[in-house]
């Protein structure tokens, strides 16, 4: 991270430089300096006249790339529509993926692990995200989910049980009322944002974006198309 500002006085170096002792002309280059975030110009540190300070560009961190969406040819719409809520949720990672803000994650793959033991992970590990599986399940909506569904804690969470436990999420959403043609699409798509982080708004964003880290995966583009290819193609 660039913390650090460099102060010239008219070519003399107002701080210590590699190999150089302060007050001792110096020759640098652009490379020399890439480190600072700042460079500012003043006559000196006997001058009263205000330096110039000049912003050096910070270069942002760079976003992951995630692949591109290959559509399922299921003619199951609830299989077809988590394909695509687990590509935006947790990429290639799908039914072992963690959320990348974990600091401490689990001690073998999600998959793996009893309920019981997901949930001795999120206990054991306070002040960190704990979304986790293909459809990133918060804690909260985990606990729900698991209390509706009636699901041991010895159950392993397994692929086929995250797909149970997301069909419940996607009832909430309204999924039967919309393939019955009583929800229009906005609307859906609204509350499964709602629901989803990486599934974005009209305006590009997740409905939570920059919160804990929260940011859409796919574009509003790709996410309508890919819905009504859904509802539409039986």
């Amino acid at each position: 991270m660039k913390t650090r500002s460099l102060i010239f006085a008219f070519g003399l170096l107002g701080v210590p430089f590699a190999g150089v002792a302060e007050g001792q002309q110096a020759q640098f280059s652009m490379n020399d300096i890439r480190s600072f975030e700042a460079i500012s110009f003043g006559l000196g540190d006997k001058s009263s006249a205000a330096p110039i300070r000049i912003e050096m560009p910070v270069k942002a961190a760079p976003k992951a790339v995630r692949d591109p969406f290959i559509a399922s040819r299921s003619s199951d719409q609830a299989a077809r529509l988590r394909d695509l809520i687990g590509h935006a949720e947790a990429g290639r990672a799908g039914y072992d993926a963690v959320q990348q803000g974990a600091r401490i994650r689990p001690t073998r793959r999600p998959t793996e692990l009893t309920v019981a033991q997901i949930f001795g992970w999120i206990k054991a590990t306070p002040n960190q995200p704990h979304a986790i599986g293909r459809y990133q399940f918060i804690p909260a909506t985990l606990r729900g989910l698991v209390r509706r569904a009636g699901v041991s804690p010895q159950e392993r969470f397994s692929p086929a049980l995250q797909d149970h436990l997301a069909n419940l999420l996607l009832d909430d959403a309204g999924f039967g009322a919309f393939a019955a043609g009583q929800m229009s699409h906005q609307s859906f798509m609204y509350n499964l944002a709602g629901i989803w982080a990486g599934l974005p708004l009209p305006s590009g964003h997740s409905r939570y974006e920059g919160y804990a880290g929260n940011r859409s995966t796919i574009s509003w583009n790709t996410y309508r198309a890919e819905i009504t290819r859904i509802f539409t193609q039986r």
